[in-house]
């Protein structure tokens, strides 16, 4: 009979503390974001700080929608002409390794320089343990052949130079019959790193090295690459390329080709995320799908609102643009807020965040002040 009376008069004064503390709940603990409110009269020196952090809300609506969909379109994309090029005949540099034969004339094969490993230790990654016979184009692009004396062969094509020595030839051999290709190519590279199968170091023969063709060299693209940031680094420029909006406008990727001392960089989806958090089942970090992710998608893979605790008119998008802060804001109890969250598209760095119920803050504020007797009448809530 005590325990009962205890109890009951824990319950009682528990319901009798409800009306003084119903005011408490304009304190509640959560985000509260109000967009009509007015910029604060004073000119103190804490409410100006207070004044210039203050961003900016949107509501996502379906004009808003139209208009972030009319500037991604008019968004510009960057001057890609210095790397779309017909494909050219591979030109021969200093380094490359040629292979001449002077037909019915042994003699003059026998004048190949048999290249030592040590000799050419760090030119190329091909055959170093046993470099092929043949005639080196020196640093000067010269190349010496028996007859024909010094000849300049640097930034000529194997037919260029077939014709040049025969000419050259044709002096002291009666319609000579020359035959002239690249044995090593070791004067042009380039190099590709970040997320592909095999990053590293790819000459460049006589087939034509585009985009195309150095990912394939390099065995592919790994599952965690983001398609949308691929950067190419060529002097002092780098370009982006995001493969996806080439081929939706049109450009094949094939035809970016790519010159020597280019420098090739894919990026993991890992470095472009969004944040969710506050009243969602799952708060997480979410990584985009190769440059592109919907409000509605974030929130899905988050479990959704929390049905409990979660205020479905305040979900919030924070985004910085620039030196300005945006926020975004979705009514999601409205019946066209799913189609809106699915066109809303977020940009990496993106904060999304959904607050509390009113409550939900308000009880967790009175489960703060009473914890024991309000928690065993009203229950908790998660």
């Amino acid at each position: 009979m005590h325990i009962f009376s205890i109890s009951f008069r824990n319950r009682c004064s528990a319901f009798a503390l409800l009306p003084l503390l119903a005011a408490c709940a304009s304190i509640a603990p959560g985000m509260h974001m109000d967009s009509s409110a007015s910029a604060p009269t004073s000119t103190s020196a804490s409410e100006t700080v207070v004044s210039d952090i203050s961003p900016v809300i949107k509501p996502i609506t379906p004009q808003l929608l139209k208009v972030e969909k009319e500037q991604r379109e008019k968004q510009v994309i960057q001057d890609i002409s210095r790397l779309v090029a017909p494909p050219q005949p591979y030109g021969i540099q200093s380094g490359d390794i040629l292979s001449i034969v002077v037909w019915e004339h042994p003699e003059l094969a026998g004048a190949a320089m048999q290249i030592s490993a040590t000799g050419l230790a760090g030119v190329d990654t091909v055959a170093t343990t046993s470099p092929p016979a043949g005639f080196v184009v020196d640093h000067e692009g010269m190349v010496q052949f028996p007859y024909a004396g010094a000849l300049k062969l640097a930034g000529l094509t194997e037919e260029e130079a077939r014709n040049l020595l025969t000419s050259k030839l044709a002096r002291y051999i009666n319609n000579p019959k020359v035959t002239l290709r690249v044995q090593a190519y070791r004067s042009k590279r380039i190099y590709i790193d970040g997320e592909v199968k095999a990053p590293g170091l790819q000459a460049i023969n006589d087939i034509p090295m585009t985009l195309v063709e150095a990912l394939n060299r390099a065995g592919g693209l790994l599952p965690t690459a983001d398609q949308s940031q691929i950067y190419i680094t060529r002097g002092d420029a780098t370009y982006q390329i995001n493969l996806l909006q080439l081929v939706q406008r049109g450009i094949n990727p094939a035809g970016i080709m790519l010159t020597h001392g280019d420098v090739i960089r894919v990026v993991s989806r890992d470095e472009s995320k969004v944040f969710v958090s506050g009243e969602v089942v799952t708060p997480k970090a979410l990584t985009m799908h190769n440059g592109r992710l919907t409000l509605n998608e974030a929130l899905g893979e988050s479990g959704g609102i929390n049905p409990i605790t979660g205020d479905g008119k305040q979900v919030y998008v924070v985004r910085k643009s620039g030196s300005e802060r945006l926020v975004y804001q979705l009514d999601a109890s409205s019946p066209g807020a799913l189609a809106m969250a699915e066109g809303f598209e977020l940009n990496p760095k993106d904060v999304i965040y959904v607050a509390a119920s009113g409550l939900a803050n308000w009880h967790r504020t009175l489960s703060l002040m009473l914890p024991g007797p309000l928690s065993s009448v009203l229950g908790p809530i998660r």
